[in-house]
C-alpha cells in the first residue's frame, strides 16, 4: 500500500554521513515544512486512531452528545436461554468522579443449555463500531472492571462472536470466563484468540450465576497495536509514511469547545492519568471523547514516529462559534474574568512541567507514573485557535502569553491569525498586529479555498521579509479530493518552499475521516474498520514529507512556457546528503523542464524517480483507488530534461 513510502525510506537510510556545505546560491528554509494536524472530527479518534474496539466502554454517553444517546447506548441487553433480569445505569458509588456511570445487571435466572442450543447466561453485548473487525489468530485483550453486589461470586463468560439473526445461536470466535468475588471494583483481564477472520463481530458479557453484578470500563483492545501504545496499527503507519516533522493537537474548535462553550473546554489534566479516571467530553462535531486518546498518547506517538509535540491550550476565549455564534454578524464570543485567567495560565505552565519537569516535580510525576520518567522535550506550544481577534482575546492573549515566556524563554509560542488568514480579514490584520506588537515567534493561519485559489494565488511572495514572526499555515486544503485539487495543493506547497524564510510550518487538515461518521470533506485519509482510503492528496503530502531540507534553489529548473498552472523547486538537504527536484504540470499540456543541477559537484548517476499522474478528475475512494506515486530508479545528469506529462507532479530524490 506504502510502496513509495518503503522506497523512499530505503533510500534515506543512505544517509548516514557527514553533514554537507550547501553550494552558493540558495537560501535557508524550514526543515519542519511538513506536519500533521490531528483533530477529532468525522470520528478520528474512538473509532479510528485510538484502537479500542469498544464503543462507549465506559457507559458515559449522555444526550447531552446527541439527542436520543444514554449510558446504555451501543449495548443491548441479552438473554440467551430464556435467562431473565434487566439493567439499570447507576451513578453510586463509581469508580471514580471522573467517570460517574455504570451498568448494573439483575441477574434473575440463567437458564439451562438445552433450553437455547448450548447458549446461555444474562448480560450484554456490544457490536463495537459499525461491527468488530478481527483477525484469526489474532491476540485481542479484554479487560472490565467488575463488582459482585449480591450473590455468589459471578461466573462470567466473555465471548467473541458473529450475530447469526434472531432466533440463531451467534458463531463463537473465542471466549473465556472470569470469576468475579469482589465487592468493590477489581479489573478483570482475558486473552481472546478468533478462530477465524470476521468483519463484523460482537462481544458478549454473560453472567452464568443469578445475582447482582456492576460493570464498568469494557475493554477489548488488540495487541498489535503501533508500537505497543494502543493506536491502530495501520492507521498510524499511514501517517508515520507522511515523514511529518510535528504533529499539532487536539484541535481545532475541540479545544475551547466548539459551539458548546466553556463547559466543554478540553483540559489536557483530565486526560493523562488512569483510563478509568479519565474525563470523557462531548466532542465539538457531535459525539463522545472517551479520553482514551489523549495527551499521554498524543506525546507517545511523537516521540514514536519522531515528530515535535504543538499542542493547542485554550487562552480563556471562547470559540466565536459558541452560543449559535456561526454566521452572525458580529459573531459571539464569551470569555473568562481577568480574575480568573490564573488558571489558565496555569494550565500552560503546568504542561510544560508534566512535558518537561524531571520525575521530583508534581507533574513530571504524574508523567512519570503513567510509564514515561524520561521528559518529552516540549518545544512548540500553541495558544489560542480561530478565536475572533477581539479586544478581549488581545487582553487575555498578551496576559497568558507575557507570563509563559516569562517563566519557560526556551519555549516556542505559538498563536493565532483567527479563520479565513488573508490579507484584508480583520481578524488576520489584527492578528498580525498582535503579532508584530508582541513578536510573536509563530503565529498560525488557517484557510480552505477552491482549487483556483491554489492555483492563483501566491499569499507567501508579498509577506515582509524582515518580520520576526513566522508564519505556521496549520489548516487548509482545496474544497474537493480529485487530483487536480492535489496538483493545486502542491503548486502552492512549491510556493511554500519558495517562501521557506518566511513560512515555518504547514499541516493539511482535516487528517482523519471515518467511513459513514464523516462531518467534513475533504479530508486527507478516510477509513473503515479494515483498512485506511488514501486520497491524492496524501500523496502530494508524502512527496513532500520525503524530500524535507533546509536549503531552497530556485534556479536550477526552467519550464517551456510556464505559467500558474506549472511549478518548481530544488531543495538540499545537508544533513542526509539528498537533493530533491519537484516540477509539478497542472496543465493539459506536456511541458518540458530543463534541469541543470551543476552547482552540485557530487551527485550520483542514479536517482529515485517518483510520479503521481492521472486525469484531473481522478478521485480514490472506497472502490477505487487510480491515483498512486509511480517509483523507479533512473539515471540522472547534472544537466537533463525531463518531460513533464499533463496532471502530473515528479520528484527526483538524488544522493550528493
Amino acid at each position: 500500500m506504502l510502496f513509495a513510502a518503503v522506497m523512499m525510506a530505503a533510500v534515506l537510510g543512505l544517509s548516514a554521513q557527514k553533514a554537507m556545505t550547501p553550494p552558493a546560491g540558495g537560501k535557508q528554509i524550514s526543515d519542519e515544512l511538513i506536519g500533521i494536524f490531528f483533530e477529532d472530527i468525522s470520528s478520528s479518534a474512538d473509532g479510528g486512531l485510538y484502537a479500542e474496539l469498544i464503543q462507549n466502554g465506559s457507559f458515559e454517553f449522555s444526550p447531552t452528545e446527541r439527542d436520543g444517546w444514554g449510558p446504555g447506548t451501543a449495548w443491548r441487553m441479552i438473554r440467551p436461554g430464556h435467562s431473565t433480569g434487566y439493567m439499570e445505569p447507576l451513578s453510586v458509588s463509581p469508580i471514580h468522579k471522573n467517570n460517574p456511570s455504570f451498568m448494573r445487571l439483575y441477574i434473575e435466572r440463567v437458564g439451562h443449555y438445552y433450553d437455547y442450543s448450548g447458549w446461555t447466561g444474562f448480560g450484554i453485548q456490544n457490536d463495537g463500531f459499525d461491527g468488530i473487525a478481527v483477525k484469526a489468530g489474532a491476540k485481542y485483550d479484554f479487560s472490565a472492571f467488575l463488582r459482585n453486589i449480591q450473590g455468589d461470586a459471578k461466573q462470567v463468560r466473555i465471548a467473541l462472536i458473529v450475530p447469526q439473526g434472531w432466533g440463531k445461536d451467534p458463531k463463537l470466535l473465542a471466549d473465556a470466563t472470569v470469576e468475579v468475588n469482589a465487592s468493590d471494583w477489581k479489573k478483570y483481564e482475558a486473552q481472546l484468540v478468533p478462530s477465524e477472520d470476521a468483519d463484523h463481530a460482537a462481544l458478549q458479557i454473560l453472567a452464568l450465576t443469578k445475582g447482582t453484578m456492576d460493570i464498568d470500563m469494557v475493554s477489548l483492545m488488540p495487541q498489535d497495536t503501533y508500537k505497543g501504545h494502543g493506536l491502530r496499527k495501520d492507521l498510524a503507519e499511514a501517517l508515520e509514511a507522511l515523514h511529518p516533522k510535528f504533529m499539532r493537537f487536539p484541535g481545532g474548535c475541540v479545544v475551547h469547545g466548539g459551539g458548546d462553550g466553556f463547559w466543554n473546554t478540553y483540559r489536557w489534566k483530565t486526560t493523562v492519568g488512569p483510563k478509568e479516571q479519565r474525563r470523557s467530553l462531548k466532542n465539538t462535531w457531535g459525539y463522545h471523547q472517551s479520553m482514551g486518546l489523549g495527551y499521554f498518547e498524543y506525546f507517545q506517538f511523537c516521540e514514536d514516529v519522531g515528530m515535535e509535540p504543538l499542542p493547542i491550550l485554550p487562552c480563556g476565549v471562547s470559540c466565536q462559534g459558541a452560543n449559535g455564534g456561526w454566521g452572525m454578524k458580529d459573531q459571539a464570543q464569551d470569555w473568562v474574568p481577568m480574575s480568573e485567567m490564573d488558571e489558565w495560565v496555569d494550565e500552560a505552565l503546568d504542561l510544560i512541567e508534566w512535558a518537561n519537569g524531571d520525575v521530583n516535580t508534581k507533574w513530571g510525576r504524574v508523567r512519570a507514573e503513567a510509564g514515561h520518567p524520561k521528559p518529552f522535550n516540549l518545544k512548540y506550544l500553541g495558544l489560542g485557535n480561530e478565536e475572533r481577534i477581539s479586544p478581549e482575546f488581545i487582553e487575555r492573549f498578551k496576559y497568558i502569553y507575557e507570563r509563559v515566556r516569562k517563566a519557560h524563554p526556551e519555549i516556542v509560542i505559538v498563536g493565532t491569525a483567527g479563520p479565513g488568514s488573508h490579507p484584508g480579514n480583520p481578524d488576520f490584520e489584527n492578528g498580525w498586529k498582535l503579532a508584530d506588537e508582541i513578536g510573536l515567534p509563530i503565529l498560525d493561519e488557517h484557510y480552505y479555498e477552491p482549487r483556483t485559489y491554489f492555483l492563483e494565488s501566491r499569499q507567501y511572495d508579498k509577506y515582509p521579509r524582515d518580520r520576526k514572526t513566522k508564519v505556521y499555515l496549520g489548516e487548509y486544503a482545496a474544497k474537493d479530493k480529485k487530483l487536480i485539487d492535489a496538483l493545486a495543493e502542491a503548486l502552492y506547497l512549491l510556493h511554500v518552499e519558495r517562501n521557506g524564510d518566511v513560512v515555518c510550518m504547514t499541516s493539511y487538515a482535516p487528517l482523519f475521516a471515518r467511513k459513514n461518521a464523516t462531518n467534513w470533506n475533504p479530508d486527507l485519509i478516510y477509513f473503515d474498520n479494515n483498512r485506511p482510503f488514501l486520497t491524492c492528496s496524501y500523496f502530494v503530502q508524502q512527496m513532500f514529507g520525503q524530500s524535507s531540507g533546509n536549503y531552497y534553489y530556485g534556479d536550477c529548473v526552467k519550464i517551456d512556457g510556464a505559467d500558474n498552472l506549472q511549478g518548481q523547486s530544488v531543495i538540499l538537504n545537508t544533513k542526509t546528503r539528498q537533493l530533491f527536484v519537484k516540477v509539478c504540470n497542472a496543465s493539459a499540456d506536456k511541458k518540458e523542464a530543463k534541469i541543470n543541477l551543476s552547482r552540485f559537484k557530487s551527485m550520483k548517476a542514479i536517482a529515485t524517480k517518483t510520479v503521481l499522474s492521472g486525469q484531473p478528475e481522478d478521485e480514490n475512494n472506497y472502490e477505487n483507488q487510480p491515483i498512486k506515486p509511480q517509483v523507479e530508479t533512473v539515471k540522472v545528469k547534472k544537466k537533463m530534461n525531463v518531460t513533464l506529462e499533463p496532471y502530473s507532479f515528479v520528484m527526483l530524490q538524488i544522493a550528493l
